[in-house]
């Protein structure tokens, strides 16, 4: 099964996802192989959406030979995806190769790491741009950072989407490695959303990085420090 539920996720188990995600794991990874695995998961990542959360219908096809009945993908018109920089734009790109209709938004979201977490494991999180398109109760809308921690920068741009939101048929927060905490605080804070990530990592360090994690995934997509 592609996409299994756990408590408070979804798991994507495709096996090039977690073929992907342990390239994107190695320290021996450099920067341009880092992104494009953020790609190559993004896009997998796209497909298994598609396969575990949207409905087909059954249309007239006809052949060189003969008329007979296909189906097609309904919803791939009603699509939103928002990055949330910078780290999810290579993992974006990928994903829209799966959705190449879709519509875009972006949010710049960042977390104070000078401040520190909070005794609730918290950041302050700092929200600079929003730039959003429309959204509908048709759409699919998937909010996509590679990394999903303490939670507290995804939730600061959920409810960013939901403000400016008209209603929506799904709405997906989409990881590539997360923390037990950040999967925890989004299910309770925002549990409008549905959590979907390629692994859940064992926990948070004193940081409020994940252990074991992939590291900085913006700093090791664009090679900066």
């Amino acid at each position: 099964m592609p996409i299994e539920q756990r408590e408070d996720a979804y798991l994507v188990t495709h096996a090039l996802a977690k073929d992907t995600l342990s390239t994107l794991r190695s320290v021996d990874t450099e920067q341009v192989a880092f992104r494009e695995g953020l790609i190559e998961l993004g896009r997998v990542c796209g497909y298994e959406i598609i396969d575990g959360a949207m409905d087909t219908e059954f249309v007239p096809i006809q052949t060189p030979l003969a008329d007979t009945t296909g189906e097609r993908v309904t919803g791939l018109d009603d699509v939103v995806i928002v990055t949330v920089l910078r780290a999810a734009t290579p993992f974006v790109e990928g994903l829209m190769k799966a959705f190449p209709q879709a519509r875009q938004g972006v949010i710049s979201a960042s977390r104070d790491e000078a401040a520190g977490m909070n005794d609730d494991g918290e950041f302050p999180i700092t929200v600079d741009y929003v730039k959003l398109p429309e959204i509908t109760a048709d759409d699919t809308v998937i909010v996509a950072d590679p990394m999903l921690a303490t939670g507290s920068t995804m939730c600061a741009v959920l409810d960013h989407v939901i403000d400016a939101a008209d209603g929506f048929e799904d709405l997906i927060a989409l990881s590539a490695v997360s923390a037990p905490e950040g999967v925890l605080r989004v299910s309770e804070s925002v549990p409008e959303a549905d959590v979907l990530t390629v692994a859940i990592d064992d926990e948070l360090d004193d940081d409020g990085f994940i252990v074991p994690g992939l590291g900085d995934a913006g700093d090791r997509a664009f090679g900066t420090v």
